[in-house]
């Protein structure tokens, strides 16, 4: 389940960039397509936690925060590719992102006896 929840959150990741540069470039179609599955992964990525979170016989106060900060970079994937469509400054955004982005890294890679380094 852990390798599954962390592909699907490389996968967005890819797939946001890709986007970026589409929305950049000016293919709007092509980066409709993508945000489409962007939104199909966040379902995943969201589904695979919660299935983690529920093997867990112990829940953390670490462990929601975890989620609750990987819904935050969730929410910023999809306000940055509005910006950016927009046409609209996204700096304030970009901040929250690296931020939210480095913590949920943190304390899934580090911090969490659950990561993919244990298993």
């Amino acid at each position: 389940m852990i390798h599954g929840h962390v592909t699907a959150w490389v996968l967005a990741l890819i797939l946001f960039i890709v986007a970026i540069f589409l929305l950049k470039g000016g293919k709007e179609k092509g980066a409709k397509i993508v945000r489409m599955i962007l939104r199909v992964l966040y379902l995943l990525i969201i589904a695979t936690g919660v299935g983690l979170l529920f093997m867990l016989s112990n829940i953390d106060l670490l462990y929601i925060l975890k989620a609750v900060v990987g819904l935050w970079v969730i929410g910023l994937f999809e306000m940055i590719l509005s910006k950016i469509a927009q046409n609209r400054k996204t700096s304030v955004l970009w901040i929250q992102f690296v931020i939210a982005f480095l913590l949920v890294l943190y304390l899934g890679f580090d911090k969490l006896p659950m990561s993919i380094f244990n298993v």
